[in-house]
């Protein structure tokens, strides 16, 4: 098979890593990739946003199956233009994948759905919406209406704080991603994040993982698009996934589906554990960044024909997915000033080395320079993943692997994986 995977990032390295292990695999073309995935296929230099070109090229290669790892690609209708060449594409139309590039698309969708989440309302005026805080209790949860890299949500811990992220917001932070601004109830629990794989009818589970989205120890910080992740998530019960499954997934896939907008690739679905049982926190149209890292080395198994029964809109050729029993866990390292201000430039050494059979690194914003040093260019860079029989194995061996890293230039979190390690220790 000829396979074209969309993307540059860690997510699109870690399914670069895990679809090269496919014996169905004649050719696969990454676009435009990154240094990491250089050993793992061919590199094409075409922005994730430059749909048209991006199909032409899928054309152009003969391609049996495209993969798109970022969101933005399937905003910009790229599912729908290789769908209309009879290109199988893994991901959503463009209509579809609303449930993560509008957040008040997709509030509503689930309010008519009857698809539990927190309440919310929706505003465009500065006025109405500083009004509106009168209507909820602090904590204030704060989110730009579209897509902002993962850090259009802010948590105001009091009004004034909300009041100058709704004034931030609608002021062009996020430029027309904020044009919009959705402010919910505040959900008391504990956040981990469900992927189904989903053929516009049916869905197979691949299970969660849990993401940590401060940039600091302490869950301290600014909101970022994720420093680490671990799978299994331990939140994660079986009972849960259970009632998640019958009250979310599936309400959420046959309803896109009467609605005249089947869904076909991943479906994220980032729920909050809350006593009254899961609730919707977020909607994403693909794979999780950093959870996709972990996932993958997790899966036994060809992953190809589970993503080509996706794209063909038929799950029941596809095997049932299975999992390696370890734990894995991603370690983040971002450039400093991430993700204000992240700096780039700075030399990387020690990236490329072997690690042994439990470490992999993928490479999230990395390039090589004329002399072929490895340095970072953008804010998460390197995303160093363990697998352990354990979370503590498993964060160990992470860790340990950091140490090799020379990187003056970056920095990490040091408490990836606290909660599940806190359960382990109190069981």
């Amino acid at each position: 098979m000829n396979i074209l995977l969309v993307g540059s990032g860690g997510r699109e390295h870690a399914l670069a890593w895990k679809i090269a292990q496919s014996p169905l695999l004649t050719r696969l073309v990454i676009a435009p990739g990154n240094p990491g995935m250089e050993k793992l296929g061919e590199l094409v230099d075409i922005k994730v946003t430059d749909a048209e070109r991006m199909s032409a090229f899928a054309r152009e290669m003969k391609a049996d199956l495209v993969v798109v790892g970022p969101e933005t690609a399937l905003e910009r209708g790229l599912a729908d233009m290789l769908n209309a060449a009879g290109i199988p594409c893994f991901g959503p139309s463009a209509k579809a994948a609303q449930l993560e590039t509008s957040k008040a698309f997709s509030k509503v969708f689930m309010e008519r759905h009857d698809i539990p989440t927190a309440g919310y309302g929706v505003y465009e005026r500065l006025h109405e919406a500083r009004q509106a805080l009168d209507v909820f209790k602090p904590p204030y949860v704060i989110k730009a209406d579209g897509l902002a890299a993962g850090k259009g949500v802010a948590i105001s811990p009091n009004r004034r704080d909300a009041e100058g992220e709704i004034e931030w917001m609608l002021g062009g932070r996020f430029g027309q991603a904020g044009a919009r601004v959705i402010i919910e109830e505040f959900m008391d629990g504990e956040e981990g994040s469900l992927f189904a794989l989903c053929d516009g009818k049916q869905v197979l589970l691949l299970g969660g993982a849990q993401d940590h989205k401060r940039a600091f120890d302490g869950d301290l910080g600014p909101n970022t698009g994720g420093m680490g992740s671990y799978s299994p998530a331990p939140v994660f019960t079986q009972e849960l996934v259970e009632k998640a499954e019958r009250e979310i997934v599936m309400p959420v896939i046959a309803g896109m589906a009467m609605e005249g907008m089947p869904y076909r690739g991943v479906l994220y679905a980032g729920l909050m554990a809350t006593a009254d049982g899961p609730k919707v926190v977020e909607f994403n149209a693909r794979f999780g960044d950093p959870e996709c890292q972990v996932l993958m080395m997790r899966i036994e198994g060809d992953l190809v024909p589970m993503l080509l029964a996706c794209a063909r809109g038929d799950l029941t050729r596809a095997p049932f997915p299975a999992f390696l029993p370890d734990t894995v866990i991603c370690v983040v390292l971002a450039a400093k000033g991430y993700p204000d201000s992240p700096l780039e430039g700075s030399i990387i050494r020690g990236a490329e080395q072997d690690f042994g059979p439990d470490v992999q690194i993928f490479h999230a914003g990395t390039r090589r320079q004329d002399d072929g040093q490895l340095v970072a260019a953008g804010g998460r860079v390197l995303n160093v993943c363990a697998r352990g029989r354990d979370i503590a194995e498993a964060r160990d061996r992470a860790y340990a692997a950091i140490k090799k890293i020379d990187w003056p230039g970056g920095f990490y979190r040091n408490d990836i994986g606290w909660r599940a390690l806190e359960r382990d220790e109190t069981a």
